[in-house]
């Protein structure tokens, strides 16, 4: 039995057409500097200036100090808020918000967690308006843990606020190579990877697993529930 999962934002519940990439490279435009799409994808869900950090190690950046990647850094939030506030194609994926609902009639707990900074997520949130619907238990985002995706700290930061205390009963869902290890780094029960978002499934499955979906009600047959 599965008494909490955490579910990954972008690209996983909320539908991504490569948005969060197109503003990461953006925000390297305003400094003259150019990553591609695809270079942008490869650092999906791992915390943002960890992210920036390491896309400017690939591209041998001389300079590279704090400062610097803060400020690339201050820009994508700022664009990512801007985004999710206004942007007419932010959306859930399908049938989220009802399998958020099923799951919780079931008593399983639902939270998400990001390599987004919290105002990022509080932003999204309140487009999704899941709080406030009572779909999900609450979210954890990565500058409120010492160590982001793959690391697992976000997962037992949400088991401590739901009051989870087996990680075996506890799944991480999200579309990213670094949601698994988190998922994997945890010990979580279900490691289940989703093809809705940044990777494909046979990317995803290079990295242990238990299960890969195409779509988020996959989820509910997973933990046992014929919905």
């Amino acid at each position: 039995m599965i008494d909490l999962i955490v579910f990954d934002l972008a690209g996983t519940t909320v539908k991504e057409n490569f948005d969060v990439q197109r503003v990461l490279k953006n925000s390297f435009e305003k400094v003259g500097l150019s990553i591609s799409i695809e270079q942008a994808n490869k650092v999906m869900g791992i915390p943002k200036p960890v992210a920036i950090l390491q896309l400017l190690e690939s591209l041998h950046y001389p300079n590279i100090s704090e400062e610097f990647i803060r400020q690339i850094h201050v820009d994508f939030v700022s664009n990512m808020i801007s985004f999710y506030q206004n942007d007419s194609t932010v959306e859930e994926n399908a049938g989220v918000s009802e399998t958020f609902r099923v799951l919780k009639k079931h008593g399983i707990k639902v939270m998400v967690d990001t390599g987004f900074d919290r105002p990022i997520v509080n932003s999204l949130l309140i487009r999704m308006a899941w709080l406030e619907n009572g779909l999900i238990d609450g979210s954890i985002t990565s500058d409120e843990v010492p160590n982001g995706r793959p690391h697992p700290d976000m997962i037992y930061k949400a088991m401590q606020m739901s009051g989870v205390t087996d990680v075996k009963r506890v799944a991480k869902v999200g579309d990213t190579l670094s949601d698994l290890g988190e998922g994997n780094s945890a010990g979580c029960g279900f490691v289940v990877g989703i093809t809705s978002g940044s990777f494909t499934r046979e990317q995803l499955a290079a990295l242990p697993h238990t299960h890969i979906i195409q779509h988020i009600p996959e989820i509910l047959k997973i933990v046992g529930i014929e919905n």
